[in-house]
């Protein structure tokens, strides 16, 4: 009797338990999903532009239309902070730039008409990267982001401009970006990035956050480029996917992002009432 009492404790006990982890999970993603809201409002506007025309003006040019819409609706909205604006505006300026630089060297193209182009590059491909600054701000807030063990500015900031620099730089000299990869691993072994979720916070190494989210910006590399959000020289008779080794490039530049979030934040923390970097 007293075996088969136990044995339902037991089995209430692990009910119970994977109750609280489905729960849990499933608080996570809709976070996630509400901190996604820019990225997935412009795949939805590059697949709806690509099924069905838009009269008037080119499709680029209406993407555009729309991700500026978008961004003033999430800020008038409360969704985004005026601060989270300047930093995502910040993100569309080094983003444009290295567009610019990138469609130069052949990179990839934009091979639609478009009148909003600069340099061949539409204005709307600054709001690809400025989306990722939104979902790493609107995630920072929403889960209540905290760093520890986080490196000194001086190791940050150098290693974050040397990343950004090397998209440029490895045209004409080598590529360093394996062994700038190495340098994250060992600047920010002891880092770890916490999170809350319904009031539990958890926390994991801050360079598999930084793989993760680089792994799923592939994957929307990889949606975008089928819509024609912009072309690859292989992909110029048929869409392929879009080689895996585009991980890397994407996994540097999360960590860019990332780091001047980071930085941002907790200049902001040092401030006069201002709030600690996991408070938002």
């Amino acid at each position: 009797m007293e075996a088969t009492v136990q044995k339902h404790i037991q089995k209430k006990t692990a009910r119970l338990r994977m109750k609280r982890v489905l729960i849990q999970l499933l608080s996570f993603a809709r976070e996630q999903a509400l901190s996604c809201l820019f990225p997935v409002v412009i795949f939805a506007s590059l697949a709806l532009t690509k099924i069905v025309p838009l009269p008037f003006l080119p499709r680029y040019d209406w993407l555009l239309i729309i991700c500026l819409f978008m961004q003033w609706w999430m800020v008038h909205s409360r969704l985004e902070t005026v601060d989270e604006l300047r930093v995502i505006t910040l993100f569309h300026l080094i983003g444009l730039a290295l567009e610019i630089f990138k469609i130069h060297m052949g990179s990839w193209s934009y091979p639609e008409k478009g009148y909003v182009k600069i340099l061949g590059v539409p204005l709307y491909s600054g709001f690809m990267y400025a989306s990722v600054a939104s979902y790493i701000c609107q995630a920072w807030r929403r889960l209540e982001v905290g760093l520890v063990k986080w490196p000194p500015f001086l190791a940050v900031f150098p290693l974050a401009a040397a990343i950004y620099l090397n998209f440029f730089t490895h045209h004409f000299w080598i590529d360093i970006r394996w062994w700038l990869s190495a340098l994250v691993l060992v600047v920010f072994w002891k880092s770890r990035v916490t999170y809350m979720v319904n009031g539990t916070r958890y926390s994991m190494p801050v360079a598999l956050s930084f793989v993760l989210i680089g792994f799923f910006i592939w994957i929307a590399e990889n949606i975008a480029t089928f819509f024609g959000a912009w072309q690859y020289p292989d992909q110029a008779g048929t869409w392929s996917p879009v080689h895996f080794g585009k991980v890397s490039s994407w996994l540097l530049l999360v960590i860019v992002s990332f780091l001047i979030v980071a930085v941002l934040k907790q200049v902001k923390g040092n401030m006069p009432g201002g709030k600690k970097a996991g408070d938002g």
